[in-house]
């Protein structure tokens, strides 16, 4: 099916010079600014100090967004572009002063969360054109906070759990993701990337990476955030389950999903995890919040470029592929004082057979019964139908979705029994072996022979955290060689994963090896542009 584009058509008429500048007059602060590579510190320097407006920075991620997603290397990595942004922008610049920690920031929320100014549709033909009725709770904190959502993200179809067999970054409705790194489809293929893009938030990495937005929301089940960022060269934060409210999130399963950070550095990413972290009292997982230390509405505190001093690190065995930048990394952590002790055996890669189809027929249905009640798709089976009914809609088949929905939701039913079963063992198991891992070689939490965190190639060891509800900060480890038919050097990054809520110390640590080793580095597919530095 032929992707369309969401784009306000009056969006032509806005070039740079058109969607305002900064003021001529004598102003403190920053006499240049650079759009490529921005961070939230320099976006709100260039537009406090009149050296730019909000106005005139979405037209030049607008800009981006036109030549790189829908031109050139057609990374198609964004869904739809709000046709309000602008005229939030002349809001928020008509204001003055600052609103709040993200005033003026645009950010990219990936297409499963809902925005009543955009569809909502998982990248499903079966809910092209439909809009929730309400803002998901993260996108109202986002708003508060003076952000400007700037568009939907492309992503792997339903979070990447319609089928199996799926590519990373495919979805019915938008397309193929591609990866700006080497943004090429496989030669004589059926358009899937040459280079992974990293699923299913792969949408919002892309787009990350290549500059399209200062910063974007995905969201996990397992890997889904962390993938993609690995994949792009950015960072992720794939939060403790109850960190951050799911609602107005369309699932795949309660047990596991949660939204989070994807930026270019690990300081943005702090400062994006304050915004919409917090209680909601319409989601029952984030009670958690309410128990001091757990959430903060502030992460840029731990921030600490000596934190690998004194902490110590352990790290499972890794893919022999990745052992150059493992090798490489631990180096770092080392040089900078930590502990390293490398774990002989690898963790347990805990399962739970049907708990993430007995909660996608469970929470999908909830989520589509909060929909206004002129959408006709309200069910999975609606869905279902319809995908069978549409050319086009099923490439690679409905396996997942039609399993889960055979499974009987009935209380006294069998499939409630084993989910049931199956999912406290899953949270006991992963659990376990986590924090007893993290508890050092006595087993025994709270002593001096604890870790701080556990140490990953990439997503590698996605499974168990995720499974366990347990967070994962992502950063750029560096590359690796290109292997045919991939042209250039691939990204990977390094993961450190810790116990609940240990976001604190997961982002010090994070923020230690990104300030000691400055490995990310923009794509060459999406340079910048002409107007995109601005000067006084």
């Amino acid at each position: 099916m032929k992707r369309k584009y969401a784009y306000p058509s009056f969006l032509s008429l806005c070039v740079l010079a058109a969607c305002g500048g900064g003021s001529d007059d004598d102003k403190s602060g920053p006499t240049t600014f650079q759009l490529q590579e921005a961070t939230v510190d320099d976006i709100k320097a260039a537009t406090e100090s009149d050296l730019i407006t909000s106005e005139q920075l979405v037209g030049m991620y607008f800009s981006r967004i036109f030549a790189y997603d829908k031109a050139g290397p057609r990374l198609n990595s964004i869904l739809h572009v709000n046709p309000n942004a602008l005229s939030r922008a002349r809001e928020l610049d008509a204001q003055g002063g600052s609103k709040g920690p993200l005033h003026g920031i645009p950010v990219l929320l990936k297409d499963n969360i809902d925005t009543v100014d955009m569809p909502t549709t998982a990248g499903s033909v079966a809910l092209a054109n439909t809009y929730p009725a309400k803002d998901a709770f993260i996108t109202r904190k986002l708003r508060d906070a003076g952000a400007i959502i700037i568009g939907k993200a492309n992503l792997t179809e339903y979070a990447n759990f319609l089928t199996s067999g799926m590519p990373a970054g495919y979805s019915s409705l938008g397309g193929y993701v591609l990866n700006p790194y080497d943004p090429r489809a496989l030669p004589g293929g059926d358009g899937r990337p040459v280079l992974t893009p990293g699923g299913s938030s792969s949408g919002p990495g892309a787009a990350t990476a290549a500059n399209l937005t200062a910063l974007s929301i995905g969201s996990e089940t397992s890997g889904s955030i962390l993938s993609p960022a690995s994949a792009n060269d950015v960072v992720g934060i794939k939060p403790t389950l109850g960190l951050v409210s799911r609602s107005g999130i369309l699932p795949i399963s309660a047990d596991q999903d949660t939204a989070g950070p994807i930026t270019r550095t690990v300081r943005d990413a702090a400062i994006l995890l304050g915004v919409i972290a917090g209680h909601d009292p319409a989601d029952p997982a984030t009670a958690a919040c309410q128990t001091a230390g757990n959430c903060f509405s502030d992460y840029t505190q731990f921030l600490d470029a000596n934190a690998l001093a004194g902490a110590r690190i352990l790290v499972p065995p890794f893919p022999t592929n990745r052992a150059t930048i493992m090798e490489a990394a631990i180096t770092v952590l080392q040089a900078k004082g930590a502990t390293v002790v490398r774990q002989s055996t690898a963790l347990a890669n805990v399962t739970a057979p049907s708990v993430l189809n007995y909660g996608f027929k469970r929470d999908l249905n909830a989520y589509l019964a909060t929909r206004p009640a002129s959408q006709t798709v309200r069910t999975l089976a609606d869905i279902i139908a319809f995908n069978a009914a549409t050319p086009g809609a099923l490439k690679y088949g409905q396996t997942l979705a039609i399993a889960s929905d055979a499974l009987s939701l009935d209380p006294s039913s069998a499939d409630t029994a084993a989910y049931q079963a199956n999912l406290a063992a899953g949270y006991s198991q992963s659990r376990g072996i986590l924090n007893g891992a993290l508890s050092g070689p006595d087993g025994v939490a709270g002593n001096a022979d604890d870790y701080d965190a556990l140490l990953f190639s990439g997503n590698s060891g996605a499974g168990t955290p995720a499974r366990a509800g347990f967070p994962t900060v992502i950063v750029p480890g560096g590359t690796v060689p290109a292997v045919a038919p991939i042209e250039q050097p691939t990204p990977s990054g390094v993961a450190f994963s810790g116990r609940a809520f240990s976001e604190p110390r997961l982002i010090a640590l994070a923020y230690a090896f990104e300030q000691a080793t400055k490995l990310r580095r923009p794509p060459a597919s999406t340079p910048a542009l002409a107007g995109e530095v601005v000067t006084r």
